[in-house]
């Protein structure tokens, strides 16, 4: 699957593509032949989300997983730039467990474009598995002016 590296001030992301469609967004520099359309696009709007230019991600997206990992990124992808969730908010939509949008959470196969750093603990800030973890997370919520826990 071809797939491209971006360094931006949140570390290195792997953007993945399969059959038209984003399939993975990783901390990593792991990438296989980047030279197609899509991935060009990607790379445009990571770094345009990175200048503060850019609040929604328009690229196509194949979310891997259940219909409980699908539903779970469908409720955090309609979390606004700027605004954060709680792991029990997103429970109650989808008449789940907590721990279980938690677990789903920490399996979000194309972070920041799917914002999982948007979703908070009951009582705020919490793990993060991208990046160097929580400060990664944090870095991202105060991009999007979304740090006001931690005043």
């Amino acid at each position: 699957m071809p797939s491209v590296a971006v360094d931006t001030r949140f570390g290195t992301l792997c953007v993945t593509e399969d059959d038209g469609a984003i399939v993975r967004l990783t901390w990593a520099d792991d990438t296989h032949d980047a030279a197609t359309a899509l991935l060009r696009e990607a790379v445009a709007q990571i770094r345009a989300y990175e200048a503060g230019e850019l609040k929604v991600f328009d690229l196509p997206l194949a979310v891997r997983g259940n219909d409980f990992q699908k539903a779970v990124c469908a409720q955090m992808s309609a979390i606004p730039f700027g605004e954060t969730r709680t792991y029990g908010d997103i429970a109650k939509a989808l008449g789940h467990p907590a721990q279980a949008v938690g677990q789903a959470c920490g399996r979000n196969p194309i972070a920041v474009v799917i914002p999982c750093h948007r979703v908070m603990g009951a009582r705020g800030l919490t793990g993060f598995s991208g990046g160097e973890g929580v400060e990664t997370k944090v870095q991202l919520l105060i991009h999007e002016k979304a740090g006001g826990f931690l005043i």
